[in-house]
């Protein structure tokens, strides 16, 4: 085989691996080898392999348990959840660089009279604004609703780094922080710049009809887009 179809053969089982992990990721709860295999439209075989590659790669962990209340004949089936383990290779890829961007812009752009904090928050807020009316213009979306400002945004966080996740109509949680573990470090500073900068994109994208509030979960971002009417 040459070096041509090897690679396409490895991207493919990236693919998969990847969009295995997400599932897994967004189910929030342990996944059978059967789900994770309905997930990516595979055989129960073949995504058995790739699930024990994720686990020795250390993203997920596998335990055997029941899932749910049935609890019938036979084996007791593998259950795939993710590790935790803090990894530098992310689902979706961690940002740091735009939080380098917005803080170098802060100190070059700081104003008289405003605390570098200030203006740290200032420019995330512009960076925000920014993206969101970028977006505006390329999709052309019209007045939002809520729903329709949340879906809008989940899809453009997500190219920021985000993992949008759809609580409800009328909430959208993010399951990561692009920014992490500097908001270990800092968690008052890196969530106050991500509100600001979620803040300004729902402004230029035009999404009056939502917020962007600070939520704290433990091991997701600080911040929830919901509905503000």
């Amino acid at each position: 085989m040459t070096e041509g179809p090897i690679r396409a053969l490895a991207a493919l089982d990236d693919e998969l691996r990847r969009r295995m992990y997400a599932y897994i990721r967004q189910a929030r709860r342990p996944v059978t080898r059967d789900e994770a295999a309905g997930s990516v439209g595979i055989s129960r075989k073949l995504a058995a392999f790739h699930l024990d590659k994720l686990v020795t790669a250390g993203l997920l962990r596998a335990r055997y348990e029941f899932v749910g209340e049935r609890r019938g004949a036979g084996r007791t089936p593998k259950v795939y959840e993710p590790s935790g383990l803090d990894l530098r290779v992310s689902v979706p890829p961690r940002r740091p660089d735009l939080l380098a961007d917005i803080l170098l812009d802060a100190v070059v752009e700081e104003d008289a009279g405003e605390t570098a904090h200030e203006a740290a928050l200032r420019i995330a807020r512009e960076r925000g604004h920014a993206v969101g009316s970028a977006e505006r213009e390329r999709a052309r979306p019209g007045r939002l609703g809520a729903e329709r400002a949340l879906t809008l945004a989940a899809d453009v966080v997500e190219q920021h780094g985000f993992e949008p996740s759809r609580e409800s109509p009328a909430c959208l949680r993010l399951r990561n922080c692009p920014f992490h573990p500097l908001a270990v470090k800092q968690p008052a500073v890196v969530c106050g710049l991500n509100q600001s900068f979620l803040t300004g994109l729902l402004d230029g994208l035009g999404a009056s009809t939502v917020e962007a509030a600070l939520e704290p979960r433990p091991g997701e971002c600080c911040v929830e887009l919901r509905s503000a009417e």
